[in-house]
């Protein structure tokens, strides 16, 4: 928690060149706080560094500063995980977080986290931003003012992510075919 109230209270400074589909690393060390009883990293523990990792992916591309005068902010419609290794106690890890597209209502994200070289878990985040008094603001309005208005088009979402999407019901009614 503290590591999130950080990256989102006091973000790191912008990369310089970093753009809307440029990848965000995010490197965290695993602490007795994250373990759950069996001395490994807690399911929730990994939605929290997941959190950092979207804060610094914000950062990175000066996303706060833009947010901020409309008064637009993330919320995370869904995510889902899988876990293929078990992280542990000091473990250095590095988080990836990219943004593999979006349509009108949300924009999707892959996280993922490496230690050793070796991938350990994935998550997929849809995310909506939302405006004053919780309005929903379109993810292409987002993507609008991230990318400084150049016009963008989403890359085409992998087919795993597309049917996730379409099984929560949080995709946009143009993916029902898709």
């Amino acid at each position: 928690m503290i590591q999130l109230a950080w990256a989102s209270l006091r973000p790191r400074t912008p990369v310089p060149g970093q753009v809307l589909l440029d990848p965000s690393v995010t490197v965290l060390r695993v602490h007795p706080g994250d373990l759950d009883v069996y001395l490994h990293v807690n399911n929730g523990a990994y939605l929290q560094m997941m959190d950092v990792g979207r804060s610094n992916y914000l950062a990175d591309i000066d996303g706060f500063r833009r947010l901020r005068p409309r008064g637009w902010y993330p919320v995370v419609a869904a995510s889902t995980m899988r876990y293929k290794r078990s992280l542990r106690l000091g473990d250095k890890v590095t988080l990836t977080t990219r943004v593999l597209g979006w349509d009108e209502r949300v924009v999707f994200l892959e996280q993922a986290f490496t230690c050793r070289g070796e991938l350990y878990a994935k998550g997929y985040v849809a995310g909506r931003f939302l405006g004053p008094h919780g309005a929903r603001v379109p993810a292409p309005d987002v993507v609008a003012l991230m990318a400084e208005g150049a016009p963008l088009s989403s890359p085409a979402l992998p087919d795993e992510v597309a049917a996730w999407a379409r099984a929560l019901d949080i995709a946009h009614r143009d993916l029902e075919g898709a």
